[in-house]
């Protein structure tokens, strides 16, 4: 297999094993839990999910795939328009899946070329890197907050021998 298809292959697996994660948080949430926001220097679960979506839209579809940009990222925390759990889920579901086609279908001259996205001049492989990175760390804030409300074990890795 060739790298490209390889560091594609990857990336995308990284990114879907995000999505039933996420669901596992928010089918054990109330709407009004997952649009909680402690205080004002954390946002909620549902601002996550949203900033989430412009993010990977922004980077992935507009960047890399070539699509215009229309982020406006800081509605993606100023939102009143509280999704269902189940309708964050299905958005999640969808940005994702785009982005997996995307990365899935990149060129690897498109893998290394550079763009500029938010301040940043990034190739095409950084651009996936940041998008992975990005969403890993923000489904731990989603699952550790789940945790925290929940007092529970979320089982991600059940029926798994990790030793």
């Amino acid at each position: 297999m060739e790298w490209s298809e390889e560091f594609k292959s990857q990336s995308a697996m990284r990114l879907q094993e995000n999505v039933p994660r996420i669901a596992k948080c928010l089918v054990q949430l109330t709407n009004q839990e997952v649009w909680f926001s402690p205080n004002e220097q954390s946002n909620s679960i549902g601002h996550l999910i949203l900033h989430l979506c412009g993010n990977i839209t922004q980077y992935i579809q507009s960047a890399l795939g070539g699509a215009m940009d229309n982020r406006q990222r800081q509605l993606e925390f100023n939102s009143e328009d509280h999704l269902s759990n189940k309708e964050l889920v299905a958005k999640i579901t969808k940005v994702i899946n785009e982005a997996e086609l995307i990365i899935l279908n990149a060129e690897p001259e498109n893998l290394l070329l550079t763009r500029q996205v938010q301040a940043f001049s990034l190739s095409g492989i950084g651009i996936i890197i940041h998008v992975v990175e990005h969403l890993s760390y923000h489904t731990g804030q989603i699952a550790f907050y789940t945790k925290q409300l929940k007092n529970k074990d979320l089982e991600f890795y059940k029926g798994l021998n990790l030793d």
